[in-house]
């Protein structure tokens, strides 16, 4: 967790945690190509969009923005050879960085070995890549508790991710949480990173997530955030 105070997390210094967002269903690739441009100038950490579109964005990006993908993107429910293959096909149009839905009825059932074999699959999948797990965090803690997010974590970590994350932003139990992140960053204790995700649209609200724990913020609004900061 970083030991910042709130007045130091000035533009430039959130901007390198954040991931530049465009997963709408309806995004073209003209809007695309913008979010990629927009992310060059705001100087972000990776710009993040669906699958079919990783292609375009590395395309668009003289500058060399790290591109996300998401797989599995947003219910989880695919199988994991499935997830894995989006994935590496992802990563061969250009994603240096995989954001991965796990089967979050798995974790709620308790199973997390389908939960930890489901992460692994993708994980070998894409040695090379910034492999990040969504757990959904808001959902499982409504239907389940702590210990369920808590548990989540360790299976993400043992199955060789790099961060645990929070929400996809479209699961109707919300999005990150202040205490999620916090329980989230406990858990990983600094050797994973944690991204907050989903729902976070204003400054405060984002430097609430980063003093929470989180090393890197999902958003889709990002010039409003900064904006917020200056």
């Amino acid at each position: 967790m970083s030991a910042m105070s709130p007045s130091r997390w000035g533009p430039d210094q959130v901007a390198q945690r954040v991931d530049h967002t465009l997963l709408k269903p309806e995004a073209t690739a003209a809007q695309v190509v913008a979010t990629v441009a927009e992310a060059a100038e705001l100087g972000v950490a990776a710009v993040c969009v669906s699958p079919l579109m990783v292609a375009v964005a590395a395309a668009a990006n003289p500058a060399g923005v790290p591109i996300a993908a998401v797989a599995g993107f947003p219910s989880g429910k695919h199988r994991p050879e499935i997830k894995a293959r989006e994935a590496a096909l992802a990563a061969a149009d250009g994603a240096a960085e995989i954001d991965m839905v796990i089967d979050i009825g798995a974790a709620l059932a308790g199973d997390f070995a389908a939960v930890g074999a489901d992460i692994a699959a993708v994980r070998a999948a894409v040695q090379g890549a910034v492999l990040k797990v969504i757990v959904e965090s808001a959902a499982l803690l409504e239907f389940a508790g702590d210990a369920t997010l808590v548990a989540a974590c360790r299976a993400a970590e043992d199955a060789g991710a790099d961060f645990v994350k929070t929400s996809t932003g479209f699961h109707p139990c919300g999005g990150a949480s202040v205490h999620a992140v916090s329980l989230m960053a406990d858990t990983v204790g600094g050797r994973l990173g944690v991204k907050a995700s989903g729902g976070i649209r204003t400054a405060a609200e984002a430097v609430a997530m980063l003093q929470a724990g989180a090393t890197r913020l999902g958003l889709s609004g990002t010039r409003a955030v900064l904006d917020g900061l200056g």
